[in-house]
């Protein structure tokens, strides 16, 4: 049995949760999810410019849970941009 995920502090507020190609419509697109914790290191590593020490203190995280975290989300953004698929913001 799979250990439950520990409480994560998420501070990101989204305007904007859905991005997609230009010109393609919603409905034949493929999507690629983006979870809160995702979106939150994200904009921790990359827009506030922390280190991943920092922006795993700010979570309440272990630094290499938030190295998994952001190792996902970046592997899911890169395939989406390459790829054409949408991505889908904050599940």
């Amino acid at each position: 049995m799979a250990r439950p995920k520990s409480k994560r502090r998420i501070y990101a507020r989204i305007n904007c949760n859905y991005f997609k190609p230009q010109g393609v419509t919603k409905g034949s697109l493929e999507e690629v999810v983006l979870a809160n914790d995702e979106v939150e290191a994200l904009r921790l590593k990359y827009v506030k410019g922390f280190n991943q020490y920092e922006s795993a203190e700010k979570m309440g995280i272990s630094q290499s849970t938030f190295q998994r975290i952001l190792s996902a989300a970046n592997i899911k953004v890169a395939n989406a941009l390459l790829s054409g698929q949408a991505i889908k913001l904050g599940e």
